[in-house]
Formats: structure tokens, C-alpha cells, sequence
């Protein structure tokens, strides 16, 4: 159960965290429409090919931060949601920083992979949302996080870009080391601890608490969800530079075009996202993401066949809408299935499903782009997202936030 207090302090949290999700969520989106073109700048040092090291760049984050997100999580539970954001927020703010310095793409790869085991803002903001707001408001505040999200990222790869395109690639990593150290000092200066009402113990009662998690009635399925989703989103991330390159040739303003490319499908999901959360608190969850994964297979299928750049922004945009609908939707549903007190548990290791599927992505993505072309990878997207649907809609049971922490099925 919350205790009253939080009750009547939990909008003060939310708006405080929601402001600090935004600006982190500016400062990482903005580098990466030109991590790749980063990595080329850079140039290598050992006999392995340029295109590897970018698809290392990707990669080397989403392993670590697999590793490394559900042992946070649970940490968490045990000292204090408000510290894990602000480790994560200091913490990014430095390595970005020293981003900006590095002289070969070995050495960002390095820092990438430091970067997983450090940060971890969204899940750390979800869990420390969800421990305070009332359960049956959780939909609303989870989908206001995520808006915050969807806003930061729409502003970030446009932001990103202009600076990459004006001043050079290594500003940008300044500017964003020092909107992380902003956002961290919101979280420090701004809202009260939680402190978590976790077990005690070693790594033993860790791998018991996430086993116990894991063995809740939805709570895999959801994962597989989040999964599916992520896998199908990220796989696209080092593909999207290459396609806008392919449809607008010789633009002296790519890195901004891409940048515009993945900021209006955030700038559309931050609308969706706040609207369909709150549907979802009223109609069930389940309903919402089923519905929005359906659309967003039709809208990423559709992108294999486009031929000018106005008619792949249209679809990222509508795309942008069914995300905003999906993202909102699992984390609802993530805390509707789980104990009260175990959030930082629940998050860490939703954040590690989704390191897990953005570690795989970027490989599979330039794989599929290679063998058949860069229209495929945008088709196999969409296949993942119907697959999301089928599964959910025929598995997954229906559930809304309960104040007692039990799903209701209907």
C-alpha cells in the first residue's frame, strides 16, 4: 500500500521527474541521427571496418545496460529510487561529455559500453513514478513520463542535427553533458526520497526477487511485449540515416533531415502518448496496446515502399502516434501486474528486456539491409508489430491499476 503522504505529493514528483525526463531525454536523442557519421569521422585504429564500429557503437550500450539495469532496478528498491536517477543523470552527464573528446571510434565504442552500466533514466523515472502515483492513475502518469520522453526526443535529434551540421559532432556531446547535469540537479533539488520496501540480502535474494517477479500471472508476456516493440523500433535506427540519404542524395543538410525524420514521429507519440494513456486507464490497457501495435504494423509496412522523403515523414509520423500508444500502455501494465514496493525491480528488469532487444536490433537491421535492401528492414518491423498484437490480444490477460496491487480480468 502507498502511504497518505505520498497521495498527496505524488503530482509534485510526477511533474518534477516528467521535466527531468524531458531535457535527458534532449540531450541522448541528440546525438544519435550522426552516431554512425561519428564513427566515420573518427576513423579507426584496428583493421575492423568503420561500419562495424558504428554497429559497435549501438550495440556496446544496449549489452552493458542489459547487464547492468536490473541489478539498479533492485538497488533501487533497497536505497532509493531518487538516487538511481541521479546517478544516472551525473553519471551520463560525464561520459557524454568525454564523448566529445575521444579520438578514434574504439574509444567512443568504450565509453558507449560505460555509458550502459551507468545510466538509465526512463527506467528509473518509471519506477520512481509508479511507487508514489495512486495505482488507478497510473496510466496518466506513466503516459505523462512518456510524453516528457516523446517531447525530449522529438526536439533532441532536430537540436542534435543543427549543431552536428553547424558547429560539428563533438558539440553536440557537450551540449548534452551539460543538459544531463541540468536535469540532474531538478531530480537532487526538487523532490523528496522514496525509499523502496525491498528484501534484504545478496545476490541470491536479487535472482529470488526477480525470478518471483518473473513468475507473475502477465508479467513475462509483457516483457515479451516490450521486447517485440523495441526490437522492431531500434532495428531501424542505423538503417534510417542511409534511407534518407538514399531518397534526398547530395543534401547538404542530412543530419537535420534525419534529425526531422526521427523528431516528428516523438513529436507525434508525445501527443498520443498522454491521451492514450489515460484512455487505457479507462478501457483497459491491454485493449489500447493491441490496437496501437495493429497500426503501427500497417504504418511501418508501408514505409518499405516509399519513394520520396515527404511520403516517409507521413508514415513516421503516424507511426509516432501508435508508439505513443504501445510505450504507456506495457509500463501500465507492467505496474497493474506487480507488487507494490517491487518497482525498481519491475523497471530495472524492463529496462534490460529492452537493452536486450536494442543490443540485438542494430545488427539484425544492417543485416536485413544487406542482404535484401534498405526497404526490408522497415517491412520486417512491421511483421514484429502484428506479432506483438497476436500475442497479447490472445495471452495477455486484461487488466486496470488496482489501488490493492491486484489485476482486474475482464
Amino acid at each position: 500500500m502507498h502511504k497518505p503522504s505520498r497521495h498527496g505529493s505524488w503530482q509534485r514528483t510526477l511533474y518534477a521527474v516528467l521535466f527531468a525526463q524531458f531535457v535527458s531525454a534532449v540531450g541522448f536523442s541528440s546525438v544519435f541521427p550522426f552516431l554512425s557519421l561519428y564513427v566515420q569521422e573518427l576513423g579507426t585504429n584496428t583493421g575492423l571496418s568503420v561500419e562495424f564500429w558504428a554497429g559497435m557503437a549501438f550495440s556496446s550500450q544496449a549489452f552493458t545496460m542489459m547487464i547492468a539495469a536490473p541489478i539498479w532496478g533492485a538497488v533501487a528498491d533497497r536505497y532509493g529510487r531518487k538516487l538511481m536517477i541521479e546517478r544516472a543523470m551525473f553519471g551520463g552527464a560525464v561520459l557524454l561529455f568525454c564523448m566529445g573528446l575521444v579520438r578514434s571510434a574504439e574509444g567512443l565504442a568504450l565509453l558507449r559500453a560505460v555509458q550502459g552500466l551507468v545510466t538509465g533514466v526512463v527506467s528509473a523515472a518509471n519506477a520512481l513514478v509508479a511507487a508514489v502515483a495512486p495505482r488507478e492513475r497510473s496510466g496518466y502518469a506513466l503516459g505523462a513520463l512518456q510524453m516528457g520522453f516523446w517531447c525530449g526526443t522529438a526536439l533532441g535529434p532536430l537540436i542534435g542535427g543543427f549543431i552536428a551540421d553547424t558547429w560539428g559532432y563533438q558539440a553536440a556531446f557537450y551540449v548534452t553533458g551539460v543538459l544531463l547535469a541540468v536535469a540532474g540537479f531538478v531530480i537532487w533539488l526538487g523532490i523528496p526520497e522514496v525509499r523502496g520496501m525491498g528484501a534484504q540480502g545478496g545476490a541470491r535474494a536479487f535472482m529470488r526477487e526477480w525470478w518471483k517477479i518473473l513468475s507473475l500471472p502477465g508479467i513475462g508476456l509483457t516483457y515479451g511485449a516490450r521486447s517485440l516493440t523495441w526490437l522492431a523500433r531500434t532495428m531501424l535506427a542505423p538503417i534510417m540515416p542511409l534511407f534518407v540519404q538514399a531518397l534526398i542524395p547530395h543534401s547538404p543538410h542530412l543530419n537535420t533531415y534525419t534529425g526531422l525524420m526521427v523528431g516528428v514521429a516523438s513529436a507525434t507519440g508525445t501527443v498520443s502518448a498522454i491521451y492514450l494513456g489515460r484512455l487505457g486507464d479507462r478501457i483497459g490497457h491491454r485493449r489500447v496496446l493491441v490496437t496501437s501495435a495493429v497500426a503501427a504494423g500497417v504504418f511501418y509496412l508501408a514505409q518499405s515502399f516509399v519513394t520520396q522523403a515527404w511520403h516517409l515523414l507521413v508514415l513516421q509520423a503516424l507511426a509516432g502516434v501508435s508508439i505513443g500508444g504501445i510505450v504507456p500502455s506495457v509500463s501500465a501494465l507492467l505496474n497493474g501486474y506487480s507488487q507494490p514496493g517491487k518497482e525498481g525491480a519491475v523497471y530495472g528488469l524492463d529496462s534490460s528486456v529492452q537493452a536486450a532487444a536494442r543490443t540485438v536490433a542494430p545488427l539484425a537491421g544492417t543485416a536485413v539491409a544487406s542482404w535484401v535492401g534498405l526497404q526490408a528492414p522497415f517491412a520486417v518491423a512491421g511483421f514484429l508489430f502484428f506479432v506483438t498484437a497476436a500475442l497479447v490480444a490472445r495471452w495477455l490477460p486484461g487488466s486496470r491499476p488496482q489501488v490493492v496491487g491486484q489485476p482486474e480480468v475482464f
